[in-house]
């Protein structure tokens, strides 16, 4: 006979992490299922550090869900007593034109953000580590900074499981299938599972468990215009982090600089301050003709190859003082992209008792606790007074 639950969250990176924790502060009976361990190096939730931003260049429906993920970090840096975010200000850099500089001002004049909007030769005297091409227009944003992003989860997890919720780690979710009665039933390489309710937020895993799943169902009954042929294909793209030498003589420089964003010919480029006095966080944002689209998530190649390093090592040449060209140490992750690069939030167009959230495009941590907030009202009412609308499978409808 299987276990019974109120709801049943598979995947607890940051978003299920999120969500079975605000599920179970609401008294409901939840179980979450991870098949690695808690807040695991193999998936996208890794590599000590994630920006965190208001200004937000991608879209500006995003900023008031970043006003209340802020309010939700500091809460759960309340209840553990632990520093979770560390402010440290933003610079971003690019063509005046250019998608980040133009969208950044946006968003950040739409919401009445404070943003200082420099000059590259204004921004080099400001900021001596980092080397501006004169044609830059920089903005620095000063309630920005980054999130200790294992730390995070494993707060998230905590939480969750200090308010009840039934963790389950190094488990399998084989299927997921509707009964007779409307029930979910979850089968796993251990187990099985009954629930009222379902969320699925699985990561680069989410393809298998939605796409090919409402790909394989007959058509909608509802007169929804919303049917499984509106959601789209998810693909799942190799990312590498690397971390790269500090010369001793720029050490104190490199651990007080802010977070950074550079949009440049040759790419976008992000990174942090060092953490260790040693090396520093830097990586490549945008899709390149190096990164690979990942056929299966847990056979992906998390070994360094030179391909991976020339772009990022050009950029540290270019752009930074006193860091190395060659990385040190690296981490590999993954970007589950959608076709615009939004996330994608929503019920399951033929099954109401199944929400999903997936296809956060390298851009999503820091939004876990609101998104995970957004998911159980979804699950629980069907709705969410929480603006997430734009990012639903309506988008997709012709």
């Amino acid at each position: 006979m299987s276990q019974q639950f109120d709801v049943i969250v598979i995947g607890l990176g940051a978003f299920g992490s999120s969500a079975v924790g605000e599920l179970a502060a609401r008294g409901v009976r939840v179980l979450g299922i991870e098949q690695f361990t808690p807040a695991h190096a193999l998936g996208s939730s890794h590599g000590e550090t994630r920006i965190i931003r208001k200004a937000y260049f991608e879209h500006p429906d995003y900023v008031p869900l970043l006003h209340e993920s802020y309010r939700l970090w500091s809460e759960l840096e309340t209840w553990s007593g632990e520093s979770l975010y560390q402010e440290t200000g933003l610079v971003l850099s690019g063509p005046g034109e250019g998608e980040t500089v133009r969208g950044a001002i946006h968003a950040a004049t739409l919401h009445n953000l404070r943003c200082d909007v420099l000059t590259a030769d204004r921004a080099g005297q400001r900021f001596p580590t980092f080397q501006f091409p004169e044609h830059h227009t920089v903005l620095f944003e000063e309630q920005a900074g980054y999130l200790r992003v294992e730390q995070c989860v494993s707060t998230q997890l905590a939480r969750a499981e200090a308010l009840g919720a039934d963790l389950r780690f190094g488990e399998l979710v084989r299927s997921w299938s509707i009964d007779g009665n409307s029930q979910v039933r979850v089968q796993t390489d251990k187990d099985h599972y009954s629930a009222e309710r379902l969320i699925v937020t699985a990561g680069a895993w989410s393809d298998r468990l939605l796409h090919e799943s409402l790909a394989n169902i007959p058509p909608c009954r509802s007169s929804s215009e919303v049917t499984a042929s509106a959601f789209p294909t998810l693909r799942v793209v190799r990312k590498v982090q690397c971390w790269n030498r500090v010369e001793p003589i720029h050490r104190a420089a490199l651990q007080a600089m802010p977070v950074y964003y550079f949009e440049t010919a040759a790419g976008a480029f992000y990174g942090f301050p060092s953490l260790d006095g040693k090396s520093v966080k830097v990586a490549q944002h945008n899709r390149t003709e190096h990164d690979t689209i990942v056929s299966d998530p847990n056979l992906l190649d998390r070994e360094l190859h030179h391909r991976d390093t020339v772009s990022i090592g050009n950029f540290v040449t270019q752009h930074l003082r006193g860091v190395g060209q060659e990385a040190i140490r690296h981490a590999v992750c993954m970007y589950t992209m959608t076709p615009d690069e939004h996330f994608l939030i929503d019920r399951h167009p033929c099954y109401g008792q199944v929400t999903f959230a997936a296809g956060f495009s390298g851009h999503g941590f820091k939004f876990a606790p609101v998104i995970g907030t957004a998911l159980a009202d979804l699950s629980l009412t069907g709705r969410s007074s929480l603006p997430v609308e734009f990012l639903s499978l309506s988008r997709f409808v012709d």
